[in-house]
């Protein structure tokens, strides 16, 4: 896309925090974020990513630098998350290559798990703000009515799955909310897209959008539940 195509605000933010404005524009892709990946005057690639300020970014911005800075694979933020409008915004370096892990095979199970136990000893030496409100897909502790948050794509849920799924889900809310186990940091989004590697080894993490702050049970129960996201997404798509 021509980077006339950008956002209004987008090259002025640019050049007031990268110092320059972008001359390219290497891809745009929207889900829960909006992420652009810019070629800027002079040639850096960087990406920027924008979405709508609920008051988590600051810390998961925060998280992911300390990480960076430690030398986990992630892509090193170049800003702190800044306030555009409704929107929170900012920029990390451009991190491509690798390639996702497909299958739910014991080998690539256990190695997603070692990767995950990695990554939640390293983010237990990382001290910022609970980023709160967590995700939506994890939000069981939320304060809203029913069983699902209140946000955009659950309203209504209810009305939409048979009543023994709605009360599953309350009983599974409910144990959860009981259980008092302390939260942590940790990923929750921890899905066959959102991992890069080379050969054996791991070279990108990932959607740091999505860290939350549950019990560390739960954090690894969403991560057994979604590592092979991807992969059964192709499935799906190849008997359709």
């Amino acid at each position: 896309m021509p980077t006339t195509d950008l956002p209004d605000w987008l090259p002025r933010w640019c050049a007031d925090h990268l110092g320059s404005e972008p001359d390219g524009v290497l891809l745009r892709v929207h889900q829960v974020s909006t992420v652009f990946g810019l070629r800027l005057r002079g040639g850096t690639d960087v990406v920027v990513k924008a979405r709508p300020d609920d008051g988590r970014a600051a810390s998961c911005v925060a998280a992911q630098a300390r990480l960076s800075e430690r030398g986990f694979p992630c892509a090193r933020p170049l800003t702190p998350a800044t306030r555009v409008g409704s929107l929170a915004v900012h920029a990390e370096e451009y991190r491509p290559g690798g390639a996702a892990l497909h299958g739910d095979s014991p080998e690539i199970a256990e190695r997603c798990a070692k990767l995950f136990a990695r990554l939640m000893t390293e983010l237990a030496d990382v001290t910022v703000a609970p980023p709160l409100p967590n995700p939506p897909w994890v939000r069981w502790d939320h304060t809203d009515g029913g069983s699902w948050p209140a946000v955009d794509g659950l309203a209504g849920r209810d009305d939409d799955v048979a009543a023994l799924v709605s009360d599953a889900a309350e009983r599974v809310r409910r144990r959860l909310l009981d259980a008092e186990l302390p939260s942590v940091l940790g990923h929750a989004d921890f899905e066959a897209q959102n991992l890069r590697w080379d050969g054996g080894q791991v070279r990108t993490v990932h959607d740091w959008d999505s860290l939350a702050w549950q019990s560390e049970a739960a954090l690894v129960g969403a991560a057994s539940g979604a590592f092979r996201a991807q992969a059964a997404e192709r499935l799906r798509r190849a008997g359709a």
